[in-house]
């Protein structure tokens, strides 16, 4: 045989053993689960449909614009809102798999922190404290008049260890006001304007929408403004998820911050997208939807600033050893 004809067959079989690596590369990401689901998805997520565990108030109104406003859709996301009873419930859904990602006031996240009870990561920001979103209020028949009439008073509360009670605590504290024989009484939010007409109560702490209910209701007036001191500011509300599930599907999680983060920025710059999402998805009448001042809307998270809710639980005895936020929280997208 030819030395010529020696050499074209070699290159023959070079080019065929190519062309089968190549397949067999093509082939194997084709079989992997998370590749295939990627491309089929178009975004390169790992899962497109998720749960999103909430409660119906006006904490989500940046959320819900992502969903109906087609913020997540242009992620690649598909999202289910599944509604819990409270944070502590939210948060469960979450760590028990039947959600994806919890929204839930700052507490029960770092409540299972403290206690081991449950691994979880900080996933994205939802509220803080602002101006006359949350006050201790009363009414005018109560001989509550001012904040350092609360001393040994019955406060109502939707339950201990909670921002309600932290930050009443906290105010209280502020002022000089001793806490420790106040009379908590746990109830429902949507309860507590009545119990304060009855006479079931002396005060309670409230958040918006229910503080312009109640204000049109049962004639509340508000006592003190959670929005100073201490609590001026606070963190109350952010997005979690199981940190097994965070690790696993970053992809999905960067595409639910970016959304989060594009929605809030429009929330905050135009109440107007909020107001018919507040009517729609937490049955608030239009009327208080344009008077009730909206939570403090935030999307990404800062450690010094998340910070200040596990410090203060420790210096109210909520948890017994300072926890650190830093290590919760997942990567946060930077676009």
């Amino acid at each position: 045989m030819s030395s010529g004809r020696v050499r074209t067959r070699r290159a023959a079989l070079g080019l065929a053993l190519t062309v089968a690596a190549a397949t067999a590369l093509t082939g194997c990401s084709a079989l992997g689960s998370d590749d295939s689901s990627a491309s089929s998805n178009g975004g390169g997520l790992e899962k497109s449909k998720i749960k999103v565990s909430i409660m119906p108030t006006t904490d989500l109104g940046p959320f819900w614009l992502a969903l109906d406003g087609g913020y997540f859709k242009a992620e690649g996301l598909d999202v289910e809102q599944i509604v819990a009873n409270s944070g502590q419930a939210s948060m469960t859904k979450a760590i028990s798999g039947e959600a994806d990602i919890a929204l839930s006031t700052y507490t029960p996240f770092f409540v299972a922190k403290s206690k081991g009870t449950a691994d979880v990561t900080l996933v994205a920001d939802a509220t803080s404290v602002n101006a006359k979103s949350n006050a201790i209020v009363t009414v005018p028949s109560s001989n509550v008049k001012t904040v350092n009439d609360l001393a040994g008073k019955r406060i109502a509360i939707t339950a201990m260890n909670t921002a309600s009670d932290i930050l009443t605590k906290s105010v209280m504290k502020d002022h000089g006001v001793d806490f420790s024989q106040v009379k908590w009484t746990l109830m429902p939010l949507p309860n507590m304007a009545a119990a304060l007409q009855q006479n079931q109560v002396d005060a309670a702490y409230m958040p918006e929408p229910m503080l312009t209910q109640a204000a049109k209701t049962a004639g509340a007036i508000p006592v003190i403004d959670i929005n100073t001191g201490a609590s001026q500011d606070f963190p109350l509300t952010g997005f979690g998820a199981a940190t097994k599930w965070v690790q696993q599907n970053p992809k999905t999680l960067a595409a639910f911050q970016r959304a989060m983060k594009k929605a809030t920025s429009d929330a905050l710059n135009d109440r107007s997208k909020v107001e018919p999402l507040l009517v729609k998805y937490a049955k608030i009448d239009a009327d208080t939807a344009k008077l009730l001042t909206l939570p403090g809307y935030g999307s990404t998270l800062d450690a010094r600033r998340i910070q200040r809710v596990p410090d203060l639980m420790l210096q109210m005895g909520v948890i017994t050893s300072k926890v650190e936020a830093a290590p919760m929280i997942a990567p946060q997208a930077t676009n």
